[in-house]
C-alpha cells in the first residue's frame, strides 16, 4: 500500500510548503543519548496558540482519502473495506500506548506524537500557515502520526515527555517523540530534557535516523 512511507515526496508536493526542495535532502543520525542532547533547549511559549491554526485533516495526494483515514490505512493490522470517498468499514488497529487492539474507527484517535500545542510551544508559533499544515500532516515519516486509544490520546492532550508517558512501550515513545522533535527542528524546556535523559538511561541506546522536514 503506497501511504506514508513511499508518499513523502507527493505529500510534500501537495502541500504549499514555500521551503527549498534541498531542505528534504537533509538527514539526522545519531545514538538516543546523543540525539536527546542535540535538541536545543529553550523555553516554551504558549502564547497565541490555537488548534485551528494547524489545519487538519487534509487531502495532500487527491485520492479521497484525508490524513486521518491513511494514517488508519496505513496502520491496520487487519484491513478495512474502503468505499465511496474514503470511508472505512471493518479492520483491526493497535494502539501500543495500552496494548488494546480496537474494530471500530470510531475508536481510534490519530495521536500527534508530539502534541500540536507543544510544537507551537516549541517553535511552531514562529512558522507559517503552510508549514505547520504540513505538521499536522505529516505522512513523510510513520512516527509523527500514530493510531491509538481515543481515551488514552485524550488523557495524554498536549503534555510532553516531561508531563505524560503511555502505559506501555515507554523507550518506543520516547524515541519516536525525539524523532519528530529532531525532523521538525523543534526546541525542548529543560524539564522536557532531563524526562528525556532519565527515561532514556533505561532506554537501548539504539540510532535514530530522520529525515528532516524543515
Amino acid at each position: 500500500m503506497l501511504l506514508r512511507r513511499l508518499s513523502v515526496v507527493l505529500t510534500l508536493a501537495a502541500l504549499p510548503l514555500g521551503l527549498p526542495i534541498t531542505a528534504y535532502a537533509d538527514d539526522y543520525s545519531a545514538p538516543l543519548d546523543t540525539a536527546i542532547s542535540d535538541l536545543p533547549v529553550s523555553s516554551e511559549v504558549r502564547t497565541g496558540y490555537e488548534r485551528t491554526k494547524f489545519k487538519l485533516w487534509i487531502d495532500a495526494d487527491g485520492d479521497g482519502c484525508n490524513t486521518r483515514n491513511e494514517v488508519l490505512l496505513e496502520e491496520a493490522d487487519d484491513a478495512p473495506t474502503r468505499s465511496g470517498t474514503c470511508t472505512l468499514n471493518g479492520g483491526r488497529w493497535f494502539s501500543y500506548y495500552d496494548r488494546v487492539s480496537w474494530y471500530a474507527t470510531s475508536d481510534i484517535d490519530i495521536d500527534h506524537v508530539v502534541p500540536l500545542a507543544e510544537a507551537w510551544d516549541s517553535g511552531a508559533r514562529t512558522w507559517t500557515a503552510s508549514v505547520r499544515e504540513a505538521y499536522a500532516n505529516d505522512l513523510g515519516d510513520h512516527r509523527s502520526l500514530v493510531g491509538v486509544t481515543d481515551n488514552v490520546n485524550q488523557t495524554k492532550s498536549d503534555q510532553d515527555i516531561a508531563e505524560w508517558l503511555p502505559k506501555y512501550d515507554k523507550c518506543r515513545y520516547l524515541r519516536e517523540f525525539v524523532a519528530v522533535k529532531h525532523r521538525w527542528r523543534l526546541s525542548v524546556d529543560s524539564a522536557e530534557k532531563s524526562a528525556m535523559s532519565s527515561l532514556a538511561a533505561s532506554c537501548t541506546n539504539s540510532t535514530i535516523m530522520v529525515t528532516l522536514a524543515r
